[in-house]
Protein backbone atom coordinates (compact mmCIF):
# COMPACT_ATOMS: atom_id res chain seq x y z
CA UNK A 1 0.00 0.00 0.00
CA UNK A 2 1.24 3.10 -0.83
CA UNK A 3 1.97 5.75 1.99
CA UNK A 4 -0.47 9.00 2.41
CA UNK A 5 0.39 12.28 0.92
CA UNK A 6 1.14 14.70 3.57
CA UNK A 7 -1.07 18.13 2.88
CA UNK A 8 1.27 20.85 1.75
CA UNK A 9 1.97 23.82 4.06
CA UNK A 10 1.22 27.54 3.37
CA UNK A 11 -1.80 27.55 1.27
CA UNK A 12 -3.01 31.13 1.07
CA UNK A 13 -6.68 31.62 1.28
CA UNK A 14 -8.47 33.80 -0.83
CA UNK A 15 -11.31 35.76 1.04
CA UNK A 16 -14.95 37.09 -0.51
CA UNK A 17 -13.32 40.38 0.67
CA UNK A 18 -9.60 40.07 -1.34
CA UNK A 19 -11.19 38.40 -4.65
CA UNK A 20 -13.43 41.54 -4.56
CA UNK A 21 -10.87 43.68 -4.36
CA UNK A 22 -8.46 41.76 -7.32
CA UNK A 23 -11.19 42.36 -9.66
CA UNK A 24 -11.01 46.18 -8.73
CA UNK A 25 -7.67 46.45 -9.37
CA UNK A 26 -8.18 44.64 -12.91
CA UNK A 27 -6.12 42.08 -11.22
CA UNK A 28 -6.46 38.18 -12.23
CA UNK A 29 -9.62 36.29 -10.83
CA UNK A 30 -8.86 32.90 -9.06
CA UNK A 31 -8.07 30.31 -11.50
CA UNK A 32 -6.83 32.91 -14.07
CA UNK A 33 -3.37 33.51 -14.27
CA UNK A 34 -1.39 36.95 -14.27
CA UNK A 35 -0.64 38.29 -17.53
CA UNK A 36 3.36 40.23 -17.75
CA UNK A 37 1.12 43.65 -17.72
CA UNK A 38 -0.90 42.34 -14.92
CA UNK A 39 1.62 41.61 -13.07
CA UNK A 40 3.74 45.06 -13.37
CA UNK A 41 0.56 46.92 -12.25
CA UNK A 42 0.25 45.42 -9.33
CA UNK A 43 4.39 45.76 -8.48
CA UNK A 44 4.74 42.03 -7.64
CA UNK A 45 5.07 38.09 -9.35
CA UNK A 46 4.38 35.20 -7.29
CA UNK A 47 6.76 32.47 -7.48
CA UNK A 48 6.87 28.68 -5.37
CA UNK A 49 9.92 26.54 -5.18
CA UNK A 50 9.99 23.35 -4.01
CA UNK A 51 11.11 23.26 0.22
CA UNK A 52 13.56 19.61 -0.42
CA UNK A 53 14.61 18.77 -3.85
CA UNK A 54 18.60 19.22 -3.85
CA UNK A 55 20.35 20.39 -5.27
CA UNK A 56 17.70 22.50 -7.21
CA UNK A 57 16.33 24.15 -4.15
CA UNK A 58 16.56 22.99 -0.61
CA UNK A 59 17.20 24.84 2.88
CA UNK A 60 20.37 25.16 4.15
CA UNK A 61 21.03 27.19 7.44
CA UNK A 62 17.58 28.61 7.53
CA UNK A 63 17.63 29.93 4.22
CA UNK A 64 16.93 28.80 0.14
CA UNK A 65 19.90 27.83 -1.75
CA UNK A 66 20.05 25.54 -4.80
CA UNK A 67 20.78 25.53 -8.83
CA UNK A 68 16.86 27.57 -9.28
CA UNK A 69 17.65 29.55 -6.00
CA UNK A 70 20.22 30.97 -7.30
CA UNK A 71 18.98 31.86 -11.07
CA UNK A 72 16.07 33.68 -8.75
CA UNK A 73 18.40 35.48 -7.24
CA UNK A 74 19.63 36.91 -10.68
CA UNK A 75 16.08 37.47 -12.15
CA UNK A 76 15.31 39.31 -8.75
CA UNK A 77 18.29 42.01 -10.05
CA UNK A 78 16.77 42.40 -13.44
CA UNK A 79 13.03 42.73 -13.12
CA UNK A 80 11.21 46.35 -12.27
CA UNK A 81 8.94 44.73 -9.93
CA UNK A 82 9.60 42.30 -6.56
CA UNK A 83 9.49 38.96 -6.86
CA UNK A 84 7.50 36.85 -3.90
CA UNK A 85 8.48 33.49 -3.37
CA UNK A 86 6.75 30.61 -1.48
CA UNK A 87 8.75 27.75 -0.85
CA UNK A 88 6.30 24.45 -0.65
CA UNK A 89 6.17 20.71 -0.61
CA UNK A 90 5.97 19.54 -4.02
CA UNK A 91 2.91 17.85 -4.08
CA UNK A 92 0.74 21.17 -4.23
CA UNK A 93 3.06 22.86 -6.31
CA UNK A 94 2.02 22.49 -9.84
CA UNK A 95 -1.20 22.70 -8.89
CA UNK A 96 -0.87 26.37 -7.24
CA UNK A 97 0.13 27.27 -10.99
CA UNK A 98 -2.50 25.68 -12.28
CA UNK A 99 -5.39 27.56 -10.43
CA UNK A 100 -3.04 31.23 -11.09
CA UNK A 101 -2.37 31.17 -7.31
CA UNK A 102 1.48 31.36 -8.79
CA UNK A 103 2.38 32.98 -12.00
CA UNK A 104 5.38 30.81 -12.23
CA UNK A 105 7.26 27.62 -10.76
CA UNK A 106 10.81 27.97 -10.36
CA UNK A 107 11.28 24.45 -9.41
CA UNK A 108 12.78 21.59 -10.84
CA UNK A 109 9.90 19.57 -12.78
CA UNK A 110 10.43 17.37 -16.07
CA UNK A 111 8.21 18.35 -18.70
CA UNK A 112 5.87 15.19 -19.44
CA UNK A 113 2.99 14.77 -21.51
CA UNK A 114 0.48 14.72 -18.89
CA UNK A 115 1.79 18.20 -17.59
CA UNK A 116 1.77 19.68 -20.83
CA UNK A 117 -1.93 19.39 -21.12
CA UNK A 118 -2.32 21.80 -18.44
CA UNK A 119 1.01 24.23 -18.04
CA UNK A 120 3.39 25.47 -20.31
CA UNK A 121 7.56 25.06 -20.09
CA UNK A 122 10.04 27.51 -20.45
CA UNK A 123 12.95 26.68 -22.20
CA UNK A 124 15.20 23.83 -20.17
CA UNK A 125 17.42 24.60 -17.48
CA UNK A 126 18.73 20.83 -16.96
CA UNK A 127 19.29 17.30 -18.67
CA UNK A 128 16.85 15.37 -16.39
CA UNK A 129 17.17 11.77 -17.63
CA UNK A 130 15.96 9.16 -14.80
CA UNK A 131 17.73 6.73 -13.60
CA UNK A 132 17.49 4.37 -10.58
CA UNK A 133 19.61 4.13 -7.28
CA UNK A 134 20.00 1.04 -4.76
CA UNK A 135 21.71 -0.06 -1.79
CA UNK A 136 25.83 0.18 -2.38
CA UNK A 137 25.82 -3.29 -0.62
CA UNK A 138 22.46 -5.01 -2.63
CA UNK A 139 24.21 -7.99 -4.83
CA UNK A 140 20.89 -8.98 -6.22
CA UNK A 141 20.61 -5.73 -8.29
CA UNK A 142 23.02 -5.96 -11.11
CA UNK A 143 20.71 -4.35 -13.82
CA UNK A 144 17.52 -3.70 -14.71
CA UNK A 145 16.17 -6.97 -15.25
CA UNK A 146 16.66 -7.63 -11.48
CA UNK A 147 14.47 -4.80 -10.56
CA UNK A 148 11.89 -7.04 -11.06
CA UNK A 149 9.28 -8.17 -8.23
CA UNK A 150 11.24 -5.18 -6.37
CA UNK A 151 9.86 -2.44 -3.98
CA UNK A 152 10.52 0.84 -5.65
CA UNK A 153 10.46 4.44 -3.83
CA UNK A 154 9.20 7.25 -5.90
CA UNK A 155 7.85 10.93 -5.13
CA UNK A 156 4.23 11.27 -5.19
CA UNK A 157 2.85 13.50 -8.01
CA UNK A 158 6.49 13.69 -9.83
CA UNK A 159 7.53 12.83 -13.33
CA UNK A 160 9.05 9.67 -11.64
CA UNK A 161 6.11 8.41 -10.88
CA UNK A 162 4.47 8.96 -14.41
CA UNK A 163 7.54 7.65 -15.73
CA UNK A 164 7.14 4.05 -14.22
CA UNK A 165 5.24 2.51 -17.04
CA UNK A 166 8.30 2.57 -19.13
CA UNK A 167 10.50 0.91 -16.53
CA UNK A 168 7.86 -1.58 -16.40
CA UNK A 169 7.81 -1.74 -20.10
CA UNK A 170 11.21 -2.05 -19.73
CA UNK A 171 10.73 -5.47 -17.17
CA UNK A 172 8.10 -6.96 -19.79
CA UNK A 173 10.81 -7.45 -22.24
CA UNK A 174 12.61 -9.98 -19.91
CA UNK A 175 9.33 -11.37 -18.64
CA UNK A 176 9.38 -9.15 -15.50
CA UNK A 177 6.74 -7.21 -13.83
CA UNK A 178 7.01 -3.84 -11.53
CA UNK A 179 6.88 -4.35 -8.14
CA UNK A 180 5.43 -2.72 -5.31
CA UNK A 181 5.19 1.28 -5.20
CA UNK A 182 5.62 2.84 -2.36
CA UNK A 183 5.10 6.93 -2.88
CA UNK A 184 6.79 9.67 -0.74
CA UNK A 185 6.28 13.50 -0.04
CA UNK A 186 9.92 14.17 -0.30
CA UNK A 187 12.85 12.34 -1.80
CA UNK A 188 14.93 12.22 1.66
CA UNK A 189 12.45 10.01 2.87
CA UNK A 190 12.60 7.57 0.32
CA UNK A 191 16.53 7.63 0.54
CA UNK A 192 16.12 7.11 4.20
CA UNK A 193 13.40 4.08 3.21
CA UNK A 194 16.09 2.52 0.84
CA UNK A 195 19.34 2.91 3.36
CA UNK A 196 17.44 0.73 5.62
CA UNK A 197 15.57 -1.76 3.18
CA UNK A 198 12.18 -0.60 3.30
CA UNK A 199 12.57 -0.12 -0.50
CA UNK A 200 14.68 -1.91 -2.86
CA UNK A 201 15.64 0.75 -5.06
CA UNK A 202 14.44 4.45 -5.94
CA UNK A 203 13.79 6.22 -9.41
CA UNK A 204 15.02 10.14 -9.28
CA UNK A 205 16.67 12.32 -12.14
CA UNK A 206 20.24 11.50 -12.59
CA UNK A 207 21.13 14.51 -11.26
CA UNK A 208 19.96 14.04 -8.31
CA UNK A 209 21.08 10.73 -7.91
CA UNK A 210 24.58 11.57 -8.72
CA UNK A 211 24.63 13.77 -6.24
CA UNK A 212 23.31 11.50 -3.52
CA UNK A 213 26.07 8.71 -4.53
CA UNK A 214 28.74 11.62 -4.05
CA UNK A 215 27.71 12.63 -0.65
CA UNK A 216 27.05 8.99 0.36
CA UNK A 217 29.12 6.08 -1.68
CA UNK A 218 29.07 3.55 0.98
CA UNK A 219 25.33 3.50 1.12
CA UNK A 220 24.18 4.01 -2.49
CA UNK A 221 25.08 3.21 -5.84
CA UNK A 222 23.97 4.91 -9.19
CA UNK A 223 22.23 2.74 -11.35
CA UNK A 224 20.99 2.84 -15.16
CA UNK A 225 18.59 4.78 -17.51
CA UNK A 226 14.84 3.74 -16.68
CA UNK A 227 12.56 5.94 -18.69
CA UNK A 228 13.73 7.99 -21.93
CA UNK A 229 15.61 11.15 -22.10
CA UNK A 230 13.81 14.14 -20.47
CA UNK A 231 14.53 17.88 -19.26
CA UNK A 232 13.54 20.07 -16.64
CA UNK A 233 11.98 23.40 -16.78
CA UNK A 234 9.95 26.17 -14.93
CA UNK A 235 5.73 25.42 -15.32
CA UNK A 236 3.80 28.76 -15.85
CA UNK A 237 0.18 27.96 -16.40
CA UNK A 238 -1.11 27.17 -19.88
CA UNK A 239 -1.63 29.91 -22.24
CA UNK A 240 -0.07 32.21 -20.45
CA UNK A 241 1.71 33.46 -22.97
CA UNK A 242 3.41 37.22 -21.86
CA UNK A 243 4.53 35.30 -18.66
CA UNK A 244 6.49 32.24 -20.42
CA UNK A 245 8.13 34.93 -22.61
CA UNK A 246 9.23 36.88 -19.79
CA UNK A 247 10.99 33.95 -18.31
CA UNK A 248 12.35 32.27 -21.93
CA UNK A 249 14.17 35.44 -22.61
CA UNK A 250 15.88 35.65 -19.50
CA UNK A 251 16.76 31.83 -19.55
CA UNK A 252 18.14 32.81 -22.79
CA UNK A 253 20.17 35.22 -21.63
CA UNK A 254 21.38 33.53 -19.08
CA UNK A 255 22.90 31.33 -21.39
CA UNK A 256 24.22 33.85 -23.99
CA UNK A 257 26.28 34.84 -20.93
CA UNK A 258 27.41 31.91 -19.64
CA UNK A 259 25.91 32.06 -16.16
CA UNK A 260 23.51 29.19 -16.73
CA UNK A 261 26.24 26.75 -17.17
CA UNK A 262 28.46 27.90 -14.55
CA UNK A 263 25.83 27.27 -12.01
CA UNK A 264 25.36 23.86 -13.51
CA UNK A 265 29.13 23.05 -13.36
CA UNK A 266 28.53 24.62 -9.58
CA UNK A 267 25.55 22.55 -8.70
CA UNK A 268 25.53 19.42 -11.19
CA UNK A 269 29.34 18.66 -11.72
CA UNK A 270 28.65 19.28 -15.15
CA UNK A 271 26.83 21.11 -17.68
CA UNK A 272 24.76 20.91 -20.21
CA UNK A 273 25.22 23.12 -23.28
CA UNK A 274 23.55 21.03 -25.92
CA UNK A 275 20.11 21.55 -24.35
CA UNK A 276 17.12 22.19 -26.74
CA UNK A 277 15.56 25.65 -26.79
CA UNK A 278 12.52 23.32 -26.11
CA UNK A 279 11.38 20.37 -25.40
CA UNK A 280 8.62 17.69 -25.97
CA UNK A 281 8.10 14.48 -24.79
CA UNK A 282 7.97 11.63 -27.62
CA UNK A 283 4.39 10.33 -28.60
Amino acid sequence: MSRSIITRRGFLRTTGAGALAAAAGGLPRPGRAATLDEIKQRGYMIVATEDDYRPFEFIKDGKPTGFDTELLAILRKKVPFEIKQEIIPWTGLLQGVDTGKYDAAVTAALITKERLQFLDYTSPVSDATIYYVKRANDKSITGIKDLAGKTVGVQAGSAMLQALPQLEAMLAQSGGKLGKVVQYVSYPEAYQDLAIGRTDFVTNTVINLNLLVKEKPGVFELGQPVAAKTYIAWPVKKGNASVLAFLNDFLAEQRKNGEMYKLQKEWFGQSFEDMPLSFTPPA
